[in-house]
């Protein structure tokens, strides 16, 4: 069965704020989570960042037997299309300090030039990851971009410098459907957001996928199974810890 992540915010932005990512470790690892996400938009002051305290932050979440994803939302790509070499620096540099697995970064407004070159470079030696998500605005997550990117990354000779975050839910965000995001992207899939999206227009919200929500059922199969999977959506905060454990047992057989 693949490896199931707790997204931070499962928990509740505003609780992760509060008391902190380590507060809500031993909830996720209780729940039988492989992995914490760790959201660099939830710490409450910027020293939360400094590298002695994401090691400890790390060595943490490895006491508790599980493996970590460094997220923030900072984009590889800047609104003109560049590849943006100091937030790709400033995020490895910080999910290394955290002891990540991946380093997760939003796409940002990649339109022609992937920069593969420049990415392979600045990843030489590092010990993470790299993968981009899909996001819920137009800019960076459109599926032409994606499908763009990975084609020019093949064009440049540097087709595996990185990888794919699909988020299910996000897609529907700017418009487009997650059936046919998975049926052209999931050769580059390497780690799975799940969530449903209750709402319209931007008054969408992240919630849990019913037992046979039609969206999750059509993508999951479509998508590789072994690649890690993050819950991102709130749990029930009237029963936290029994919804944290029931919905990572569903989606680690879904």
């Amino acid at each position: 069965m693949p490896d199931i992540v707790i997204v931070a915010s499962a928990f509740g932005a505003d609780a992760i704020r509060r008391d902190g990512h380590r507060a809500w470790l031993a909830s996720a690892a209780t729940a039988g989570a492989s992995a914490f996400e760790v959201r660099r938009e939830l710490f409450n002051a910027e020293e939360d960042a400094a590298p002695d305290a994401l090691n400890k932050l790390g060595e943490a979440i490895d006491a508790l037997g599980m493996w970590s994803v460094w997220s923030t939302p900072q984009a590889l790509y800047t609104a003109e299309g560049a590849l943006d070499l100091d937030a790709l620096r400033v995020a490895l540099a910080e999910g290394e300090a955290l002891g990540a697995r991946f380093v997760k970064l939003q796409l940002g407004g990649f339109a022609h030039e992937a920069g593969g070159a420049a990415i392979a470079a600045c990843l030489r030696g590092a010990n993470i990851r790299l993968v981009v998500e899909n996001g819920q605005m137009k800019e960076g997550g459109r599926l032409a971009q994606f499908v763009g990117l990975f084609a020019a990354l093949k064009r440049e000779g540097y087709p595996d410098v990185l990888g794919m975050t699909f988020d299910i839910g996000n897609w529907q965000w700017p418009g487009e459907a997650p059936l046919e995001a998975a049926r052209q992207l999931a050769p580059h899939v390497e780690y799975i957001h799940c969530k449903a999206v209750t709402g319209e227009g931007a008054r969408r919200f992240a919630v849990a996928p019913a037992a046979d929500d039609p969206v999750c059922a059509a993508v999951l199969p479509l998508l590789p199974h072994h690649v890690p999977r993050g819950i991102e959506f709130p749990f029930d905060t009237a029963r936290l810890q029994a919804d944290a454990s029931r919905h990572v047992a569903w989606l680690a057989a879904a």
